[in-house]
């Protein structure tokens, strides 16, 4: 079997200007990065407004369950049923890619490409991120050593520094000379508030704006100090002016396709820029995008930030899941999950009923996808779809991975008829109730959870946020992807349990408050064997290993 690398190396590309003119972009509208990338720097339809398509998923195993795979793969279908379809997903992170989730550019025959670029420099934006995020910490410190006029509270700094890629040993360090030396951290650039800032702008005057009212944090007196206050907005912007045009790159079906932003959904707001998906939707007739990790991340937060910021609307809510997902959530071993076994999938299968109930919370047309792996029984299938339809909601399979849009034709089909039909569409919670009370409705609808128990100071910094004037913001919680829970160990549906809220923190530039629960790192590590020991590149200039 290839390799998703090799069947990438084996497809021809179309030129990207091709690209762009499937979409009504003239090649005035792109700025090139070689022969098969550009950015987007204008849109010929601004008055037409397409269906929107979100693809979420259950609770992953540690591998991922082909979530991207998957709304390529339909987007693709779409557009073999004679749809201007358009996939708009989110860029990968240097750090799972060497680490041991992969690529984020698809799989097997539903990918989008040149995967080699798109999961290492892509476009440079990543790396834009880190250096404006790395300045605006430079700038801090440097304002401390120059004099301090502002007189910033050295133990009160809430920005950290960045890197993309995952690093442990990040996780604590010390800055400063000897007079003012300070305890500090990094985190990877795609939780950092810069990234979720980039992909919640309107434009570029919108961008600088948020990054003005960034709360860097307090002076001795315990006022809240802003970006805007160090005079380093406009800089930040500047290293920023081309990370906030989106990216135009194809699948292996010669269909366009737009990536851009990348903040993920366990420890950010998990949804690609809404610039891209605006654009998309101008562009496109169906716009299908998706959001990280399981409903109760990626999606939760897509619906209730990305939504609630854009004035988005989604079509239908698309529930991906696999048979090796539930199985790992009925309680069988990684190294089982090949193997038929009804009994572990019957107890997993509590897994997929809750997030369907979840997005039914949100909009009235949900569809499951099953991602087919060739492991799967027809017993497995069969099972899966009997209780969809026991709950009277559509299922479709599709084999994307294997056969490309030709393996997804029942799924799209499936959309179609569904966009059909009215949908109504509503938010968890709204602004003005309390940030407790939205901590706590998120815990209970979507989490399952029996309780909230809030760590010492929490109460007071919430409180206090609200007393700044930031209560109306939504909340983006951050924890762990493999339970509905906090702790990765519940699977399944977890009953009766308690969520603790360890620490909270205030993203004013993004518009949102992050809530830490459980035991959740803003700094991943590396896994014993990670991925980088596979990956190489021969004399010729052939890479070996990505995926």
């Amino acid at each position: 079997m290839k390799t998703d690398l090799e069947i990438a190396q084996g497809h021809t590309m179309l030129p990207i200007v091709e690209i762009g003119k499937k979409l009504g972009l003239e090649e005035n509208m792109l700025e090139c990065y070689g022969k098969y990338k550009a950015k987007i720097t204008g849109t010929p339809r601004e008055n037409h407004q397409g269906k929107l398509i979100l693809v979420t998923s259950t609770n992953p195993t540690p591998y991922g369950e082909g979530k991207t795979t998957m709304a390529i793969g339909l987007s693709d279908a779409l557009c073999k049923l004679g749809c201007r379809s358009l996939p708009v997903l989110r860029e990968p992170s240097l750090g799972p890619v060497f680490g041991i989730k992969g690529g984020a550019t698809g799989g097997g025959y539903a990918q989008v490409v040149p995967m080699e670029d798109i999961n290492l420099h892509f476009t440079g934006d990543m790396h834009a991120l880190t250096s404006a995020n790395n300045l605006l910490c430079a700038a801090i410190d440097n304002h401390i050593f120059q004099g301090n006029e502002l007189k910033i509270d050295k133990n009160r700094i809430m920005v950290s520094r960045a890197m993309d890629m995952n690093d442990r040993a990040l996780r604590n360090i010390t800055v400063g000379s000897k007079e003012d030396k300070r305890e500090d951290s990094f985190v990877i650039t795609v939780a950092s508030e810069l990234m979720a800032i980039l992909c919640l702008a309107e434009n570029l005057e919108d961008l600088k704006a948020r990054i003005a009212r960034i709360c860097i944090g307090y002076n001795l007196e315990g006022k809240p100090l802003y970006v805007r206050d160090l005079h380093v907005e406009g800089a930040m912007t500047l290293l920023l002016k081309d990370a906030i045009k989106p990216n135009l790159v194809q699948t292996l079906e010669g269909n366009p396709a737009i990536l851009h932003g990348g903040p993920f959904a366990n420890i950010a707001h998990g949804c690609n820029s809404l610039i891209a998906t605006k654009m998309g939707l101008s562009l496109a007739d169906y716009v299908v995008t998706e959001a990280g990790f399981g409903s109760d991340l990626g999606a939760e937060k897509f619906l209730d930030i990305k939504c609630r910021y854009g004035n988005l609307k989604p079509s239908v809510i698309v529930l991906n899941t696999t048979i090796r997902s539930l199985k790992y959530n009925g309680g069988s071993t990684k190294e089982a999950l090949a193997e038929e076994d009804l009994d572990f999938l019957k107890n997993g299968i509590v897994n997929l009923k809750a997030h369907i109930e979840n997005m039914q919370k949100y909009l009235n047309h949900v569809v499951v996808c099953i991602n087919q792996f060739e492991s799967d029984t027809e017993e497995e299938l069969n099972y899966v779809k009997n209780y969809c339809e026991n709950l009277e909601v559509s299922c479709a399979c599709s084999s994307a991975h294997t056969k490309g849009s030709a393996g997804s034709l029942e799924l799209a089909q499936l959309v179609l008829d569904t966009c059909k039909e009215e949908s109504k569409f509503q938010l968890l919670y709204q602004d003005e109730v309390s940030l407790t009370e939205k901590i706590e409705k998120v815990s209970h609808e979507i989490y399952r959870a029996s309780d909230i128990q809030y760590e010492q100071g929490v109460l007071e910094k919430l409180k206090q946020y609200e007393a700044m004037g930031y209560g109306s913001l939504p909340v983006c919680i951050a924890k762990t992807q493999y339970s509905l829970s906090d702790d990765a160990k519940k699977l399944g549906l977890p009953e009766g349990y308690t969520m603790t809220v360890r620490d909270v923190n205030l993203n004013s530039g993004a518009g949102f408050i992050v809530v830490l629960m459980g035991n959740i790192m803003t700094m991943p590590g590396l896994p014993k064997h990670p991925n980088y020991e596979k990956i190489d590149i021969k004399k010729d200039g052939t890479i070996v290993g990505l995926f």
